[in-house]
């Protein structure tokens, strides 16, 4: 049900699921901050390729392929999970994301559609 919030529970998850970190409940998703983390072109595509390529687990940062300092991308897969954008659960030292997909499409219909059907622009 999507207006049930979202919380660190160890029953929504199944067994041997690490819990998720702290993130918004998806009644509490805004448009305008989804928006604002899809805003930067890096986050888009960190989502793109989470909707397009993933498979039913967790992608760690590594999965991406991304060549930015670890810095870079801990700030970008962070602001994707207090958006409400991502889904992330620490495993030992390592944090892997996917989408919050049943969430934002009752939110926010079509909006994934649109993330998924965009082209990056090549510099």
């Amino acid at each position: 049900m999507p207006d049930t919030p979202v919380t660190p529970t160890a029953s929504a998850a199944p067994l041997g699921l690490p819990d998720p970190l702290p993130e918004p409940a998806a009644q509490d998703l805004r448009l305008e901050t989804v928006l604002g983390a899809l805003s930067d072109p890096l986050r888009l595509t960190i989502v793109r390729k989470l909707l397009l390529e993933s498979e039913e687990f967790d992608h760690s940062c590594g999965w991406f392929g991304l060549d930015r300092p670890k810095s870079s991308l801990t700030h970008h897969f962070k602001a994707l999970r207090e958006a409400g954008v991502t889904r992330q659960r620490q495993y030992g030292l390592e944090r892997r994301s996917h989408v919050r997909t049943e969430d934002l499409d009752a939110r926010f219909p079509g909006l994934l559609a649109l993330v998924a059907a965009w082209t990056p622009q090549q510099p």
